[in-house]
């Protein structure tokens, strides 16, 4: 999918509305109707098999009968008969194609095979194809003015793009947009994503130059990797990043239900939609409302050079409900220099408070909360201001959004309006909209919006990171390894085999043997040298434990013997039919902290890495992250300071700290190892004992499942 291809989708020299209508009511005839008085600078072809016109426009029986070229086709027939249309199409030469018409994969198979045949017919004819059972398409660019929709406004221009899996979502979000003076610069329902998806949409905003924020409102995604690479070239684009901000819709975690690794039990969680998100340095959000309201603050404001927050307040409780949002957001409280305080002293009266947050008290009109809001704005130690106002006899709404308005653009630094008026607030938008300054009712929404604002920020000042390649691995051995394994019925890698896995690819195992017998055990403890552990292997025990499986720090061949005997005895006695091949013997570990390193295919964002706390009680604490294979050497070391239990790995209550070096290169090896061997289906490795500084880490105990 190219950008030239796309570009007949937003803009178009000529439309041809394929099923257009004068019936009251008809989606044909909204389509028809937006198009006209839409302003759309092209030409306007409707398409209707037995009226002369429609509308008053002169109409064709086919697209086929239509004299001039056709850059964009909405189609709006039956279902049954779109792939007829869409064949005309191709005959005809038409650049580019949006299906508005429902009836494909959601009503079940037939509708499947039906939309399969849209696709194939798109892409033989080399036509990017939108939908199906989408709302269409908008672009509000004055040169172009195209609303190939049936939604019943026509967006403002703005900076804004939208792109929206959901016709009826992105109504809604067009209604909010209407009633809140919020622009667009293109919009996109795409449905079914027959063909085009929300990567190809991303790749085709990221050079956009009428577009600097990018929403989203997800369902699914064709391709996470695609979709996490495209990402990362907007929002980590070295001159000029675009924020992204998506909802992501429809999760679950019955995928999780069947899973039985600890990895797998944890991957279906909201954990990971999160980590997904913030390595692709993208906001997630949990509602429109939310979305538009960070969307303006991110597409109007400059950035913040950190989370230095100022509120600016005409009322006590007001400030301080805006102080515990900020905080609850992550934001800081700045520090008022003293040539801040002296400068407000001159400017209010001995009750306010020059303390942040500054309350210039009740009594305050738009005079004083001008001066005010200068005095503080030039303070160096704030990152940002949150200019909040109670309405009161003193000072009408639009008085004081004036005074932001007049402010803001000279002060280089965000500032978010919070104007507390129930009434008709159309006329502070106004005020406003013209030096972008986002509005705000309530506190707790500007900080929010402040607080994405700060992180974005915070996001384009990392680097990049890179993916390390590591010399010493033998993907050879591992090749030979997995392929016996995947021999068996079912297939199975054994623990001493996964040892082997790793070692191969540089992760640090301990000194083992596989024992058959006690006199092999007895001979393989002779050679590593006790306190030795003993663990059972077979296919048919998974958890080792929960089967008596596991016997530790045995010291000599008396209590290897006794430990040897009952383990067999006790797995017996459970599982009778067990295939039992052995034992693995290995050297006892010296205490370190027990961490999680895990593996797991996810369906909806492919090859998930996660790491945390260790143990037993991995599910139950859940202090783990994730993130998507393969990671870069500071996704790596980002996952390791995540998690809760961190302190712990930085040194606690007297403690060394852990070697947390070790660990990030353990991340990048496992990386390394799952991205070259799609076989395998899910890893964990519980527990990893990491050692003090320098010390290293040791591979304790780990587990495979293989892709059938």
């Amino acid at each position: 999918m190219t950008r030239k291809n796309l570009e007949y989708l937003f803009s178009p020299r000529s439309l041809a509305i394929v099923g257009a209508s004068a019936r009251e009511g008809s989606v044909g005839r909204a389509l028809l109707s937006n198009a006209l008085l839409g302003g759309f600078t092209g030409v306007v072809f409707p398409v209707n098999r037995t009226a002369p016109s429609v509308l008053g426009v002169k109409s064709y029986p086919s697209v086929l009968d239509i004299p001039d070229p056709v850059d964009l086709a909405a189609l709006v027939v039956p279902a049954v008969t779109v792939p007829e249309v869409l064949a005309e199409c191709g005959q005809k030469g038409v650049k580019s194609v949006v299906v508005i018409t429902a009836g494909f994969k959601e009503m079940g198979a037939s509708g499947a095979v039906l939309e399969r045949s849209l696709r194939e017919k798109a892409r033989r004819w080399t036509m990017p194809l939108v939908g199906p059972n989408c709302l269409g398409l908008i672009n509000t660019s004055p040169g172009i003015r195209l609303n190939a929709s049936f939604a019943r406004l026509m967006p403002r221009p703005g900076n804004i793009a939208f792109i929206s899996q959901s016709g009826a979502v992105g109504a809604a979000a067009l209604e909010y947009c209407d009633s809140n003076q919020i622009g667009l610069s293109k919009f996109a329902s795409i449905g079914n994503k027959a063909d085009v998806n929300e990567n190809d949409l991303l790749a085709y905003l990221k050079d956009d130059p009428e577009t600097d924020v990018i929403l989203l409102y997800l369902e699914d995604l064709v391709d996470p990797a695609e979709f996490l690479r495209v990402a990362l070239e907007i929002t980590a684009h070295p001159e000029h990043p675009k924020p992204i901000l998506a909802i992501k819709s429809g999760r679950t975690t019955e995928g999780a239900k069947a899973a039985s690794s600890h990895t797998g039990a944890l991957a279906g969680s909201d954990e990971v939609f999160n980590a997904f998100f913030a390595q692709a340095r993208i906001l997630r959000v949990d509602s429109l409302y939310e979305l538009f309201e960070n969307a303006q603050a991110l597409s109007g404001q400059p950035a913040p050079k950190g989370p230095r927050v100022a509120i600016l307040t005409n009322a006590g409780g007001i400030g301080i409900m805006a102080t515990d949002a900020c905080i609850h957001n992550g934001l800081k409280m700045a520090s008022l220099t003293e040539e801040t305080k002296a400068a407000l002293r001159r400017v209010v009266p001995a009750t306010a408070s020059l303390h942040n947050p500054v309350d210039i008290i009740g009594d305050s009109d738009e005079v004083r909360y001008r001066a005010s809001l200068e005095a503080i704005g030039r303070d160096e130690g704030i990152d940002g201001i949150i200019a909040a106002w109670t309405p009161t006899f003193m000072a009408t709404p639009a008085k004081v959004a004036q005074v932001i308005a007049d402010v803001a653009p000279g002060l280089r630094k965000p500032i978010l309006a919070c104007i507390q008026t129930m009434d008709d607030h159309g006329d502070i938008r106004r005020i406003l909209a013209p030096v972008r300054i986002p509005y705000y009712r309530f506190p707790e929404d500007a900080a929010r919006a402040m607080a994405a604002m700060v992180r974005f920020s915070e996001m384009t000042r990392e680097p990049p990171g890179r993916v390390v390649r590591f010399d010493d691995v033998r993907p050879q051995a591992v090749r030979e390894i997995l392929d016996r394994a995947r021999g068996r019925t079912p297939p199975f890698l054994s623990e001493p085999e996964g040892h082997a896995v790793f070692a191969a690819y540089g992760l640090p195992v301990l000194e083992h043997r596989l024992a058959k017998t006690l006199e092999e055990a007895l001979d393989a403890a002779r050679a590593l040298g006790y306190p030795v552990v003993i663990k059972v292997v077979s296919p048919d025990i998974l958890h080792k434990t929960e089967f008596g499986g596991v016997r530790v720090n045995l010291r000599n061949d008396a209590e290897l013997r006794e430990a040897f005997g009952s383990m067999m005895a006790g797995i017996r006695e459970k599982m009778p039919d067990a295939d039992v091949w052995g034992v693995l013997v290995q050297k006892m570990a010296a205490k370190g902290t027990e961490v999680i390193l895990g593996m797991n295919r996810d369906l909806q964002f492919g090859t998930l890495l996660m790491f945390g706390l260790g143990g037993v009680l991995v599910e139950a604490l859940r202090d783990v992250t994730f993130r998507v294979a393969p990671v870069s050497d500071l996704a790596a070391a980002a996952m390791i300071r995540e998690i809760k239990t961190y302190k712990v790995l930085k040194g606690f209550r007297g403690q060394p700290p852990r070697d947390t070096a070790k660990l990030q290169e353990c991340l990048q090896r496992l990386s390394e190892l799952v991205t070259d061997f799609p076989e395998i289906g899910e890893i964990d490795i519980n527990p990893l004992l990491v050692y003090e500084e320098g010390k290293g880490a040791a591979v304790l105990d780990a587990r495979f499942l293989l892709k059938i």
